[in-house]
């Protein structure tokens, strides 16, 4: 029969092996984890790099057409600015004149009434000069 410290010696070197087999399967799951985990990192780089390379033309479009469109802005400024100038100087020419035409007819209906009354009453001439 096994004594005491023998069966205890037994029953310490079963755990042990029952813990190296635990410890065994934790390993070789770990192991599968970092070669799928390398795997899928490698084929993640394959696609990143071609991806960044279209990332950066697309970036460098995207700049080039954005200074175009900054030269397109600028001359839409510039021709705003002179269609204000052309506004202005037709406003002058054209508004100017037809006031001063619309006073003058203003002026000969005034003086054509007038004429064909009569003398103008003093009331109406003291009303003008207020």
């Amino acid at each position: 029969m096994l004594t005491a410290g023998e069966v205890a010696g037994l029953i310490a070197a079963v755990a042990c092996v029952v813990l190296v087999c635990f410890l065994i399967v934790v390993l070789l799951k770990l192991s599968r984890l970092l070669t799928e985990t390398t795997k899928a990192v490698t084929e993640l780089n394959g696609r990143v790099v071609p991806l960044l390379e279209e990332v950066a033309l697309t970036v460098g479009e995207a700049n080039r057409q954005l200074v175009e469109v900054e030269a397109v802005i600028r001359d839409v400024k510039r021709v705003s600015g002179h269609a204000a100038k052309v506004s202005d100087v037709t406003q002058a020419l054209v508004t100017r004149p037809l006031i001063k035409v619309a006073a003058l007819g203003h002026g000969l209906r005034q003086a054509i009434g007038a004429r064909g009354r009569g003398r103008p009453q003093p009331r109406a001439l003291e009303r003008r000069r207020r």
